[in-house]
C-alpha cells in the first residue's frame, strides 16, 4: 500500500469514528461539540486538506525524529 493510499485510508477510518461519535451526541449541551467535529470532517473532506496531507506527513516526521 502506497502512503497516498495509507493516508487516504486514515482519513476515511477517522471520518467514520467521528461520525459515530457524532451519532451518539444527542443532549441539548453536546451540540457545540457535534457543531465542531462536522467543522472537522468538512475539514477532512475538503480537496485542500487533501491536498496538504502529504506536507503535513512531511512535517510531521520531521517532528519526530527531531524528537528522537
Amino acid at each position: 500500500m502506497s502512503v497516498r493510499e495509507q493516508r487516504t485510508e486514515y482519513t476515511d477510518r477517522a471520518l467514520v469514528l467521528l461520525e459515530e461519535y457524532c451519532k451518539k451526541l444527542r443532549k441539548p449541551e453536546e451540540q457545540q461539540l457535534k457543531k465542531a467535529i462536522r467543522k472537522v470532517m468538512g475539514i477532512f473532506k475538503s480537496s485542500l486538506f487533501q491536498k496538504l496531507c502529504p506536507d503535513i506527513s512531511k512535517v510531521f516526521s520531521y517532528l519526530q525524529r527531531k524528537k528522537e
